[in-house]
């Protein structure tokens, strides 16, 4: 049978987009192995020290609504592509950093990079594949994600270990550049569901300004001054609720959240499974090598069980939640990520390693069976002109959880640790900010279950 041109779109669309997937997680899971490093190189205290991942997250974050809506309105491939430039190159800058501040703005430049890749990607697949294979193109894409973290750890540790930190970011450059020729070479055509509207510039300010608001006063709690910051966050949503009510063309479309029950919960789903689960690799990271003594490689070697068994499972997750109701599916994902948090909160300095390695399996499975169907279920529920948006809500869910994830971690060292950097000297105050955020995070998937089966049905 030949090969139709659709069927070459559609490859060459899941091809590009997956390798974009691979590269982003890769990064994140590679940089937080190699934290207690870069933590002993500019002398970074606990908090400063979650600000090398944190500053990546608020860039995402701040901007991947606003670039989604761009690209549906001036082409998904244009801002794909400027994401994997934008990404590549802060790559770069990253490895040539020489203070820890410099670290840190490259990684929100890198940020504003995968907000780009985010807020388009799953868009595209969206747009090329029919609803009946969408859930197995997304399982693919969502695979990719989960091979980018579990290649992180592992390679991350041994190039820390050999060649240094910064040779994590150089890792990152081949690839990039090979996505923007693929792109160039084999991809023609260009999605804009929405050309001729209007950009919403007034909006995506005060979406941007809200988000920047809220994270930087998580992370400086519980100080005055970070209180202050959620504060001031809290009145830019007013202000963002109240133009974005408003305006003809606005960068999110609140009746969409309003009206729409399956978008609305399975984003808040997203939300709650990434609060609750994002800050585990990078507990864990500085768990093995600060407290049981591991070298860089073999922790990776440990953690890379949990994106492993994600990476096996997630693709036949995304073509079941194209048979079976997203809802059940990821639902069940949930309850069993809520298990092995469950678990994990009886971590101890002579915990065995097996039984760690367990703990992330089941937390591998349910985060499987979570996140492709719930996927399935975004972008399914909403119109072809609304993909971009509902792309970067998605990813907006993510991004603003993993801040949150981060955020509680930062809150909980600064009460227990202070600014004290993470060693010998302060093993058990650790153990004891571990214990109470694993705890915090078991309460809060315990109810992302109703919340993820609160969302209906996605299919007539």
């Amino acid at each position: 049978m030949p090969v139709t041109p659709d069927a070459v779109q559609r490859r060459t669309v899941l091809i590009i987009a997956t390798l974009a997937a691979f590269l982003t997680p890769f990064m994140g899971s590679a940089v937080n192995i190699a934290l207690p490093s870069i933590a002993a190189e500019f002398a970074l205290d606990a908090v400063s020290l979650s600000f090398v991942a944190s500053s990546y997250l608020l860039g995402t974050a701040m901007f991947i609504v606003p670039f989604g809506r761009f690209a549906d309105i001036y082409g998904r491939k244009l801002v794909f592509t400027l994401g994997v430039v934008v990404f590549t190159a802060s790559a770069l800058l990253s490895a040539l950093a020489t203070s820890g501040l410099a670290l840190i703005l490259f990684r929100f430049i890198e940020g504003m990079g995968s907000a780009m890749i985010y807020g388009t990607g799953v868009a595209m697949i969206t747009s090329v594949f029919p609803p009946e294979e969408r859930g197995r193109a997304l399982g693919i894409n969502v695979t990719a994600v989960y091979i980018g973290l579990s290649i992180g750890p592992f390679l991350g540790g041994y190039l820390t270990e050999f060649l240094t930190w910064r040779s994590i970011f150089l890792t990152n450059i081949p690839l990039g550049i090979y996505i923007i020729y693929q792109i160039r070479r084999h991809l023609a055509e260009e999605w804009a569901d929405a050309r001729g509207e209007r950009f919403d510039i007034i909006g995506s300010v005060f979406y941007s300004a809200m988000l920047l608001a809220v994270m930087y006063g998580f992370s400086k709690l519980p100080e005055p001054g970070g209180i202050a910051a959620i504060i001031a966050g809290v009145v830019l949503a007013g202000v963002f609720y109240a133009w974005e009510t408003r305006t003809p063309d606005p960068v999110l479309d609140i009746p969409l959240l309003a009206s729409n029950r399956a978008f609305a919960f399975s984003n808040l789903a997203a939300l709650i499974n990434y609060g609750a689960t994002f800050a585990v690799g990078f507990l864990l990271s500085l768990y093995l090598q600060v407290v049981r003594g591991l070298d860089p490689g073999t922790a990776g070697l440990i953690l890379i069980t949990q994106p492993v068994v994600q990476a096996l499972f997630a693709t036949p997750a995304g073509r079941l939640s194209d048979r079976v109701e997203p809802q059940y599916v990821a639902s069940a994902g949930m309850a069993l990520t809520t298990l092995g948090l469950a678990l994990l909160t009886f971590l101890a300095p002579e915990t065995p390693i097996p039984q760690i390695i367990a703990s992330l399996v089941l937390f591998g499975f349910g985060f499987a069976l979570f996140s492709s169907p719930n996927t399935n279920a975004v972008m399914t529920s909403v119109d072809r002109s609304l993909y971009g948006v509902a792309s970067g809500m998605l990813a907006t869910m993510r991004t603003t959880g993993m801040m949150f994830s981060l955020g509680v971690v930062t809150v909980i060292f600064a009460v227990l640790i202070g600014t004290t950097q993470i060693g010998a000297a302060v093993q058990a105050p650790f153990m004891t900010s571990l214990q109470v955020a694993f705890t915090v995070f078991t309460i809060l998937c315990t109810l992302g279950i109703p919340a993820s089966l609160a969302r209906g049905r996605v299919r007539g």
